[in-house]
């Protein structure tokens, strides 16, 4: 499954997305100071620094850094003016990639994602070329702790989430965008661990990768636009066998 295969992903690379904590915690940080900039420093007030502060949450960002980035971006309105930009794209096999930026000068940025989706065997697409085949939605990925699958499946239900797939040692739990804030909250009641949480884009139909040399091509250029300073998150459709990540992800 799909689903599955998002959250076992996520799994194997904790550890190597361990030793780049400081790049996540500066993307993070980033993400907030842009939102205090366009809407102040007030979480109740400011809903976009509201969904950023608890995307850093659920990194494991801690909150002395949360707080140094709004204190620096409400004291310095001169800073840089930052821009939310999502590029569209296939990568090896015709698997389809929503790029989501966050940059300072779109010139850069379009130049360096165009490169590297070259580089790696991909197209980047016109706007709409692979949005149509995403829903927005709310993602929560959590370790299962000693929940079995009915429990988690009955916790959904519970919580307002209208979808979960259920992994061996981690699961993702789906609902609207518009209820995130809501449902997280819910989760962290229930006392579950998140590995991620953020609204972000849901393949409507998975799009199975054949051959495990395919798909190292589809991660390869997945790591190197993650890597990206610009880049915020990136969604595909690709779908493999859980068999497969061990190697994929290694």
């Amino acid at each position: 499954m799909a689903g599955h295969s998002h959250s076992a992903n996520i799994a194997r690379r904790k550890n190597s997305v361990d030793a780049k904590r400081a790049k996540i915690f500066s993307k993070c940080a980033r993400a907030i100071m842009s939102a205090v900039r366009q809407g102040g420093a007030e979480a109740d007030t400011n809903l976009k620094l509201k969904y950023a502060i608890e995307k850093a949450r659920a990194e494991n960002m801690p909150k002395d850094n949360i707080l140094r980035a709004i204190k620096s971006a409400a004291g310095d309105k001169s800073g840089d003016e930052w821009e939310e930009l999502t590029y569209e794209g296939y990568g090896t096999g015709g698997i389809a990639l929503m790029v989501v930026c966050l940059t300072n000068n779109r010139n850069r940025t379009a130049a360096d994602i165009k490169h590297l989706f070259d580089k790696r065997g991909g197209n980047l697409g016109a706007p709409g070329s692979v949005s149509y085949m995403f829903d927005h939605r709310s993602i929560f990925v959590v370790g299962n702790g000693d929940h079995d699958e009915d429990a988690l499946m009955e916790m959904a239900l519970e919580l307002g989430a209208d979808d979960v797939e259920v992994g061996e040692e981690v699961s993702t739990f789906y609902a609207p965008a518009t209820d995130f804030l809501t449902v997280k909250a819910a989760l962290e009641e229930k006392g579950l661990e998140f590995m991620s949480a953020e609204v972000g884009y849901v393949a409507q139909t998975p799009v199975a990768i054949a051959e495990i040399d395919e798909a190292k091509k589809v991660f390869g250029l997945i790591e190197v636009l993650e890597d990206n300073e610009d880049v915020q998150s990136v969604y595909s459709n690709y779908e493999v066998p859980d068999e497969w990540l061990d190697e994929l992800c290694a």
